[in-house]
């Protein structure tokens, strides 16, 4: 079999989001399962892609030989659907969906239903549609796919060493998490401000996928007196955010929806306490020994949750040494690699 896949994504796949960070691993898993793997970029701003970048990204494919194994990320992908529809007549196209289009936070409903229809005509078209995490499966069933046509490869973790926390002090928490509607910040710093204890809170993530939304946190932070107590540091490299980890006492993601919840996979894998919210995989990752989870949304429980941990030491060292349980049992992206081929192989055929 002609071990050869292009994967295609909307922008940089160096960009620092947790759905381009799948794609970099599972890109990079493949080649050492001995995959050749061409990565092949889109121009233009999806998932709201402008004329000439649907045009660019015609051009891609086009390119493509006869029956080539194609991977596209459902970000480009669900915009697009003439295009997937035409394609998929002469390419094996697999649909890598992250989170649903639709599912977006902050869509008016008319807009979510033209952009629902739209990604269902491009998934329904496709092959095989991977998803990254369970929740995902009953999302795509519904737009008409198949069952049968729906494989579930999660993302892995690597391994890293415990955090060390950050000795004396104010408590040190950590937010990992582009800054937009979607993740919850204004939950957060609402909620720390009800708090009332010494601590300091870094949020690592982009701050410009969602300027507006970033105004509207800086000018909370402003209003409630947190901008000194609140640092909003952007993307960071790999080498910074390990040092954030290693010296967080707290990992806090007030997440609004999640496919799965890589940022708090990661975070337990150096042994931090969580408190975040029941979406994605989350629950599953951190169970009942690693940290707490309330309802997406609410603000009320989720200042309980960070009360609690934050004001009890000795709640905060179980926490810990369940994280540290829990760190061990994380799957690695080395077995993500191994799904995503089989996944492949599947559609590839003889």
């Amino acid at each position: 079999m002609n071990r050869t896949v292009v994967v295609v994504v909307p922008g940089r796949i160096e960009t620092r989001t947790g759905g381009y960070e799948y794609d970099r691993r599972i890109a990079a898993g493949l080649r050492a399962l001995g995959w050749s793997v061409d990565i092949r970029e889109l121009a233009g701003d999806f998932p709201c892609p402008s004329a000439g970048a649907l045009a660019g990204a015609a051009g891609v494919l086009a390119e493509l030989p006869d029956r080539a194994l194609a991977v596209i990320d459902g970000l480009a992908l669900g915009t697009m659907p003439e295009l997937i529809e035409r394609e998929s007549n002469r390419l094996r196209i697999v649909a890598l969906v992250h989170l649903p289009l639709a599912a977006r936070i902050g869509l008016e409903p008319a807009a979510a239903a033209r952009v629902r229809e739209a990604e269902s005509r491009a998934l329904r078209a496709s092959a095989t549609v991977v998803v990254t995490g369970r929740s995902t499966i009953a999302a795509i069933e519904q737009y008409g796919v198949d069952d049968r046509r729906i494989a579930l490869v999660e993302p892995g973790t690597d391994p890293a060493p415990a955090a060390r926390g950050s000795g004396q002090g104010p408590l040190q928490l950590l937010c990992v998490a582009t800054l937009n509607r979607g993740k919850g910040h204004a939950i957060l710093f609402r909620a720390l401000e009800s708090v009332g204890l010494d601590w300091r809170l870094t949020c690592a993530g982009s701050l410009t996928r969602d300027a507006a939304t970033v105004q509207q946190l800086r000018r909370q932070l402003r209003s409630d007196r947190l901008d000194g107590r609140v640092t909003l540091t952007g993307e960071v490299d790999a080498d910074r955010l390990a040092v954030l980890y290693d010296t967080a006492d707290l990992f806090v993601l007030p997440t609004l929806h999640e496919t799965y919840g890589m940022a708090v996979a990661e975070a337990l894998a150096h042994g931090l306490p969580v408190v975040s919210t029941r979406t994605g995989a989350i629950p599953d990752l951190v169970g009942s020994e690693a940290g707490i989870v309330v309802e997406p949304g609410d603000e009320q429980a989720f200042a309980g949750a960070l009360r609690s941990v934050m004001s009890d030491p000795g709640l905060r060292h179980r926490l810990t040494d369940g994280a540290r349980r829990v760190r061990a049992r994380l799957p690695a992206w080395s077995d993500a690699a191994k799904k995503m081929n089989d996944v492949l192989i599947a559609v590839a055929g003889p």
